[in-house]
């Protein structure tokens, strides 16, 4: 379950501070109509700042109807940030007057997404504001586009085209996308995730959840769909074939998370970096592996444990430079892990991974895998790592270096355990499963020293690794 984030919102009152008030026509001469408009208890409900790196956000569902009767501390949008799909609650008692940004669409952090009335008498002065401002808005973007007439209408149909399958038919109709005969279907966004996975028609599913919200349990037990008519089935089919087979060529506009990421990946260039490489065998990890697996242990969890237990005897390598002129030596062990999605990479962080148990960390580990794919993270659940791992172990891949995390001081690459011939101390040749570990550091922090102790002591962990079930 996601946790919830307070809306954040703007008074129009008599009584609210002048830093809150918000006049569209500060220069107007009509002081009496200004006077009457702002004595009206209509909040500005604003894009809220879901991660310290969000500078907009998506509109994936309104939990709410306009019209509909708001409670403080009730849910009341969908959003979808750089990372995650987080529902946002009401600060506020009141009416969803207005939906001003339709789901699917984005907007900034800090602009207004829709309207708040007090009153249901305020409804109706709440939606001509939002017409007004609308317009307003249009009117600018028909003034900044006068240079080029042509090509504003041809940007707006290929950011049509570019959209879901049911941003199309938000645009081509006049019923809301997420609404049936005006009743909006109220369902959690893995729920829908896994309805459209398992091609489940929401509209015939009965929410078990808080009033009547639609949850992935619901969806699970729902029966198998009924072969659609032809009519509609064509027509849904064909953008979801534009989607899943993409065109050869095309010019295809970042995620949300790929532009967050590659953000974060030009930030993270301009840091000065060193690598430094380490042969581990990993022949007592395997066996050890192999007698707690079916425990639930996961090799992650166990790689986890073993990093967190070697950062614990060198403090410097969790350590973390953000502003180029201090450094911070971090209180808590934080270790993030890579994890690819279908819409870009993020990193679940098993948090004080040196203090919990084995047991529980991939306990964790899989809660925050399941998150990490539904996009249900929380902020604290991805932005909290102190030293990351990175594993294309699994893939085959031997080694391989990793670009650092921007506010992070390193970050290590972990290649497949294969096996290898060896000579022993004393000339003896044997077969060995050994890795391949990469580690890349901020070289303002961190020193080759620091690294080489560092990787001398997980060596001594994994090959030795009695300390990782206690």
């Amino acid at each position: 379950m996601s946790s919830f984030v307070h809306l954040v919102s703007s008074l129009l009152s008599s009584s609210s501070s002048t830093t809150l008030l918000r006049n569209p026509n500060p220069n107007s001469s009509n002081t009496t109509t200004n006077r009457t408009a702002i004595r009206c208890k209509i909040r500005e409900i604003f894009m809220p700042a879901l991660s310290s790196t969000m500078t907009e956000g998506k509109i994936v569902s309104w939990v709410k109807s306009e019209g509909d009767r708001l409670s403080k501390g009730e849910s009341v949008v969908v959003v979808e940030s750089d990372k995650a799909d987080m529902d946002v609650e009401t600060f506020y008692d009141g009416y969803l007057a207005a939906i001003m940004v339709e789901e699917g669409g984005v907007a900034a952090v800090g602009s207004a997404i829709a309207l708040l009335a007090e009153s249901e008498e305020e409804i109706a002065l709440a939606r001509s504001k939002a017409s007004s401002s609308s317009s307003s808005s249009s009117s600018s973007n028909v003034a900044d586009s006068e240079p080029k007439p042509v090509e504003k209408p041809l940007e707006v149909a290929a950011t049509v085209k570019s959209q879901s399958p049911v941003a199309a038919v938000a645009v081509a109709s006049s019923t809301h996308p997420a609404s049936e005969g005006g009743k909006r279907i109220v369902a959690s966004p893995y729920a829908k995730k896994l309805a459209k996975e398992l091609k489940v028609d929401l509209r015939l599913v009965v929410g078990t959840g808080p009033l009547g919200r639609i949850v992935a349990k619901d969806v699970e037990i729902a029966p198998a769909p009924a072969a659609p008519a032809p009519a509609p089935a064509a027509v849904a089919s064909k953008p979801a074939s534009v989607s899943s087979s993409p065109k050869l060529g095309s010019v295809v506009p970042f995620t949300t998370m790929q532009g967050a990421v590659s953000k974060n990946m030009v930030e993270s260039l301009k840091v000065p970096t060193f690598r430094v490489g380490y042969t581990i065998t990993t022949n007592a990890l395997d066996e050890l592996y192999k007698k707690i697996k079916s425990k639930g242990v996961t090799m992650t969890a166990l790689l986890a444990k073993a990093t967190a237990l070697a950062l614990v005897k060198h403090p410097v390598v969790n350590s973390s430079c953000r502003d180029g002129n201090s450094f911070t030596n971090n209180s808590s062990i934080n270790i993030a892990v890579a994890v690819a999605t279908d819409g870009g990479l993020i990193t679940p962080v098993l948090q004080d991974a040196d203090k919990a148990d084995i047991y529980s960390l991939s306990r964790k580990w899989k809660e925050l895998v399941r998150k990490a794919r539904a996009k249900q993270l929380q902020p604290h659940e991805y932005n909290s790592g102190t030293f990351t791992l990175s594993n294309l172990g699994m893939f085959g891949v031997d080694r391989f270096d990793a670009i650092l995390p921007h506010g992070t001081g390193a970050i290590m690459a972990v290649g497949a355990s294969q096996p290898t011939v060896v000579a022993s101390k004393d000339g003896r040749i044997g077969l060995r499963n050994q890795l391949q570990v990469n580690v890349t550091a901020d070289h303002r922090v961190i020193y080759g020293a620091d690294l080489a102790s560092f990787l001398q002591t997980l060596a001594q962990i994994i090959e030795d690794p009695k300390d990782l079930t206690f």
